[in-house]
């Protein structure tokens, strides 16, 4: 009898943050994102040079969860996210820990773009998001086979989700996303008139 089967599976990871306490007020994330934003000459001096549109931390600031308690306060949930992932992917981690590598912030205005990337040296990345305006983009996934697939034809339009070469998830204010940090993945411009606000981070093995 014929047998098809799906195999060598990417997980994606989604949840509300709040799933996992402590909980998380978005409006003081937010809120704390804007502060930073605006006293991060260092940030936003490397925006500038690098032609970056809006603002991120990532080049700038590595100790957001000392600087602001309600960063202290996601991390703490975030572990626990990280930690229910880890399990799913039935990693076995032996006498060592998925710590946070580094977090930062994400603000994209309109048009503005996060490029097709990958996080060399983590393991699970991810990102929560703190402020979504409507029509705002959504994160594009890709399937980590599309460069081997060589002479292969197009998928039929309506195709099964495993079978698309990219998946565009929505997430929602509060929500959070996580997969492992071979998956290539990208922010297409940003077509809201407002900002799109996310937090992103790392973890890695030790």
């Amino acid at each position: 009898m014929t047998q098809i089967r799906s195999l060598f599976a990417t997980r994606l990871y989604r949840a509300p943050l709040s799933e996992h306490a402590p909980a998380i007020d978005t409006a003081e994330l937010e809120a704390s994102c804007w502060s930073i934003a605006e006293d991060d000459e260092a940030g936003q001096a490397w925006c500038d040079e690098n032609n970056y549109p809006g603002y991120t931390s990532y080049a700038s600031l590595t100790d957001l969860p000392w600087r602001f308690p309600v960063f202290a306060d996601l991390v703490a949930a975030l572990d626990k996210h990280v930690a229910a992932f880890a399990e799913d992917l039935e990693f076995d981690l032996g006498d060592k820990a998925l710590v946070l590598e580094d977090i930062w912030i994400n603000i994209l205005p309109e048009g503005g773009t996060h490029a097709s990337h990958i996080h060399p040296h983590s393991v699970i990345s991810g990102t929560t998001y703190v402020a979504m305006p409507g029509g705002t983009s959504a994160l594009k996934l890709e399937d980590p086979r599309l460069g081997f697939m060589m002479a292969a034809p197009a998928r039929r339009k309506g195709c099964r989700e495993e079978l698309k070469a990219f998946v565009y998830e929505t997430p929602e204010v509060g929500d959070i996303l996580l997969w492992e940090s071979w998956l290539r993945h990208e922010v297409p411009p940003n077509p809201a008139a407002e900002e799109r606000i996310s937090v992103s981070f790392n973890y890695k093995w030790e």
